[in-house]
């Protein structure tokens, strides 16, 4: 009877598995349940994310995030950001155009870009929803602590790939996933926002789907290059 009921607990978490949001893949398994959340993985491009049932409403995303303190003159943050400015910064010609994607309400990396001499657009559902700047294309896109917000991943980098020129950037900060043993008592984990957590693998996996190039910098930083002969 015992493990006839584990076959029947496989079979049903088999089909209820969403299909992965980030690369598509159909085949997902069970990660793990932790504080009343059910979490799997995809073995295609690793990503572990949140069931879809389980994520936050819009209203109670807006509310965390005013508890963010990100101040554009706080030294601690821009040296926290330099993580992925500083190797893009070594990438860009003079005076190429970008934007920040999720932007937040205090966007000190745009500030650091424009700083270094470039040209920096802003957009943020929340906090700088205007429209205009997504019917433009860039020399470069970031995307900081941002992309493990977003609920339809695969949908999301799809629109940042069309922001891009070719030959420009895709540049990413979040903090990737290394083990699942330490998954539940992760603290990146435990924000209430947090719905998809990306590995190193993850970004390669895309990089090979779009065609792109990728590269790690450093840790928890991915550069991704579109093909400088690709039109769209």
């Amino acid at each position: 009877m015992g493990c006839d009921d584990g076959k029947d607990r496989m079979g049903a978490d088999r089909a209820r598995a969403p299909a992965c949001p980030v690369c598509g893949a159909a085949a997902t398994a069970a990660l793990m349940s932790a504080d009343g959340r059910d979490y799997w993985r995809c073995d295609a491009c690793q990503a572990r994310f949140l069931a879809p049932e389980h994520r936050p409403a819009p209203r109670d995303e807006y509310a965390h995030y005013l508890h963010h303190e990100n101040d554009p003159d706080d030294p601690r943050y821009r040296r926290f950001l330099s993580r992925l400015a500083d190797p893009l910064l070594a990438r860009l010609c003079p005076a190429s155009t970008g934007l920040d994607y999720g932007c937040g309400p205090g966007p000190a990396l745009a500030a650091m870009l424009r700083e270094a001499g470039h040209h920096v657009a802003l957009y943020d559902p929340f906090f700088a929803p205007d429209p205009a700047p997504l019917s433009q294309v860039y020399d470069f896109v970031t995307c900081t602590e941002t992309a493990e917000h977003f609920h339809r991943p695969a949908q999301e980098f799809a629109r940042l790939r069309g922001l891009i020129r070719p030959g420009g950037w895709l540049a990413v900060m979040t903090c990737f996933q290394t083990d699942d043993a330490r998954f539940r008592d992760w603290q990146y984990r435990k924000d209430p926002t947090h719905v998809v957590f990306y590995r190193a693998d993850t970004f390669a996996h895309l990089a090979r789907q779009w065609g792109w190039d990728c590269e790690l910098p450093v840790k928890d930083v991915a550069l991704m290059r579109k093909p400088a002969a690709e039109s769209a």
